[in-house]
């Protein structure tokens, strides 16, 4: 490891009152797949605060719906549980580890950390308003890329949800008629949240794969935009409980 690599600057802008992000020793480059004992607990906390979230939107058991006319129903909750695990597990974590994996091919410090905040406002408003507003947090970087580093590694995460999203789609229309509620849920998340990270804008990975190319940014947009064209039949029949 070179002596300055604890004074270069971080992907992410990050505030003083994160420093529990970086604590002492963990700056070492780890190997590809190596995850710290802090990582696995942000993961984890991150994964169970979205699956809550998810499960109270996707059941419709929130106040605003309550006020609507549907009643809280715990059997209908307990329903929505595991579609809102896998929705999370495949969309929002495997896109964040895919970001994490990419940068430490490069040799970069890179770990998941949640963003606390954004984890009580997603539950909140899932429990109150049945909008989730996923913010679970981020892979947070250290090291200085290249430019097509950067953008390969920002590219990494909507490339992983837009496989996935192509993947059930096939599943979904092959002959051995295949079709669950649970492949439809994988497809749709994964293919919303690939077009709404490619947005050219910041802080999405859109923006960072288009300064470094904007043909390999439209590809990816197309293709996934193409995606959520072909699938919008699906939504309805995956958000009924």
């Amino acid at each position: 490891m070179d002596k300055d690599w604890k004074n270069r600057v971080s992907l992410r802008d990050l505030s003083p009152r994160e420093y529990m992000y970086f604590p002492k020793g963990v700056l070492e480059q780890s190997k590809p797949g190596e995850f710290s004992l802090l990582e696995i607990t942000h993961i984890l906390i991150a994964i169970g605060a979205l699956s809550i979230a998810f499960s109270f939107s996707l059941t419709k058991n929130s106040i605003l719906w309550g006020i609507l006319g549907y009643s809280v129903d715990f059997n209908r909750l307990l329903r929505g549980v595991p579609f809102a695990i896998i929705g999370v597990l495949t969309a929002f974590i495997l896109h964040e580890l895919s970001h994490k994996l990419m940068a430490q091919r490069y040799k970069l410090w890179s770990e998941f950390r949640m963003y606390l905040l954004g984890l009580l406002i997603s539950m909140f408003l899932a429990i109150t308003a049945g909008f989730v507003f996923a913010a679970p947090g981020a892979v947070m970087f250290r090291g200085k890329p290249r430019i097509f580093e950067e953008g390969y590694i920002a590219a990494a995460g909507p490339i992983a949800n837009i496989a996935i999203g192509y993947i059930t789609y096939f599943i979904l229309i092959s002959p051995l008629d295949f079709y669950n509620k649970h492949i439809g849920f994988i497809c749709v998340i994964n293919t919303v949240l690939a077009v709404f990270n490619l947005l050219p804008l910041n802080p999405f990975d859109g923006i960072r794969i288009a300064r470094w190319s904007l043909t390999i940014w439209l590809t990816l947009f197309i293709v996934s935009l193409v995606l959520l064209i072909i699938i919008l039949p699906y939504i309805p029949l995956v958000s009924n409980f």
